[in-house]
């Protein structure tokens, strides 16, 4: 992995998550750095969070109900931009329904957030992303951000600017 389309953070706790979420708002709600958001880890590894960080950050934030879509697959909240947060934790493989949201995201230039990445098809993982992995930790939580495609690498070499000492 080429070192400049990676990143790997620290996050000490729940508010470290949540800061990270608002760090990214500020970064993928630019056109030139929209990237989809694509989230790998375990049970209570600290996606969902994240992603109520992102959002409540972003305008329209504030009118939004972050909750992780296992039972409803995708939530649209009413951020601008628009965010579709979809979890694949329960069908695994993907399904249309999931690819129409991911097409229709990409058309209208939605943030694109998908929880349990790795049951994406590999046919429908967009070009421009950053993949965010959590790793094993003795303490906190780490994490490890990957940047493919333009956008992709914009946004993680905009998020590295806005990090300090890899350590939220």
């Amino acid at each position: 992995m080429d070192p400049s389309h990676a990143l790997d953070l620290t996050l000490a706790d729940e508010a470290s998550t949540l800061a990270l979420g608002r760090t990214l708002a500020g970064v993928v709600a630019a056109a030139a750095t929209r990237a989809a958001l694509l989230l790998r880890g375990g049970l209570g590894s600290g996606k969902t969070t994240l992603v109520r960080g992102l959002v409540l950050a972003l305008p329209g934030g504030e009118e939004a109900e972050v909750a992780s879509p296992s039972f409803n697959i995708v939530n649209i909240y009413p951020t601008r931009p628009a965010v579709r947060h979809v979890d694949l934790y329960r069908i695994p493989g993907g399904d249309a329904c999931v690819e129409e949201h991911l097409e229709a995201g990409a058309e209208r230039d939605d943030l694109v957030i998908v929880e349990w990445a790795e049951y994406l098809p590999a046919l429908a993982v967009p070009p421009d992303r950053l993949e965010i992995a959590w790793l094993p930790a003795e303490t906190g939580r780490r994490c490890r951000l990957t940047a493919a495609g333009p956008r992709g690498r914009a946004a993680l070499a905009a998020l590295a600017g806005r990090v300090t000492g890899r350590q939220l």
